[in-house]
């Protein structure tokens, strides 16, 4: 049995109430969509009192560039992704979300943010699936959560590696950290949300571009490689927010690149 919400601060009280419902297992959509939209007010506010910090590896690879080059596989731990659905102005984004009951949920968060959703699995997609996903998609960046909607936390699958091989997309590895946050527990991993006037960084690797028609362990060895670069950037990441030396160095985007609002 879990624990009652109060005492907390309303970001705490929020969430609670959502993962609450969730463990009651209602799925009711009205109520779905009525705390999606709360969640979304109560983020949307608290993000106009940030400090955004993006850097990028490769120049025009956040997904709120204007006119990007070319159109990217995004990849993010799940328990960062507030972060990057409300960080900036979506042009064009689509995410990947579960058919979970809290799939519903997430698909009504970032429609309210401007971001598109696909309900499905890459782990479990036919080849007419992938068609409806990449025609659906097809001006759009995808976003995915590799080690979502059950985890294991920041262990990355195949399903990101594989759409990346199918589509001929390059995947753009990502990392986000806060210098204070709150993190609020779930069932496998805790969900970061920053703290009101806090600076948080938000960081974009090198593209990864994985050849077509890998299968078993040659597209093992890719998954490998995402891991890795994720690994390396969140810790990259983690140095920036918590003020300690790192080894890799990031630029800074150009004002050009950066969402209309920032707040530096």
């Amino acid at each position: 049995m879990s624990l009652p919400c109060f005492g907390r601060t309303p970001i705490q009280e929020l969430t609670c109430g959502i993962r609450e419902k969730d463990a009651l297992k209602i799925r009711s959509p009205l109520l779905t969509r009525l705390s999606a939209v709360a969640f979304t007010g109560v983020i949307w506010l608290l993000f106009r009192m940030l400090k955004l910090d993006f850097r990028e590896e490769t120049p025009s690879t956040n997904p709120y560039t204007m006119s990007p080059p070319e159109r990217y596989l995004y990849c993010v731990w799940h328990d960062s992704m507030v972060i990057p659905a409300f960080a900036g102005k979506h042009r064009s984004t689509a995410a990947l979300t579960s058919r979970h009951a809290d799939g519903a949920f997430v698909a009504n968060v970032l429609r309210w943010v401007g971001v598109s959703s696909v309900r499905g699995s890459t782990s479990r997609m036919g080849a007419s699936a992938m068609r409806q996903l990449m025609r659906a998609t097809e001006d759009k960046h995808i976003v995915i959560t590799p080690d979502g909607p059950r985890g294991p936390r920041r262990q990355m699958s195949t399903g990101i590696a594989f759409l990346a091989s199918r589509t001929g997309r390059a995947i753009i590895p990502t990392a986000y950290s806060c210098v204070r946050c709150w993190r609020i527990a779930g069932t496998w991993t805790n969900l970061v949300i920053p703290k009101p006037f806090t600076r948080v960084y938000l960081l974009a690797g090198e593209p990864i571009r994985v050849p077509p028609g890998l299968g078993g362990d040659q597209l093992q060895q890719y998954v490998a490689r995402i891991q890795a670069a994720m690994d390396r950037l969140n810790e990259t990441a983690e140095c920036l927010s918590e003020g300690r030396e790192s080894n890799q160095r990031l630029p800074a985007a150009t004002a050009q690149e950066l969402p209309c609002r920032t707040n530096d």
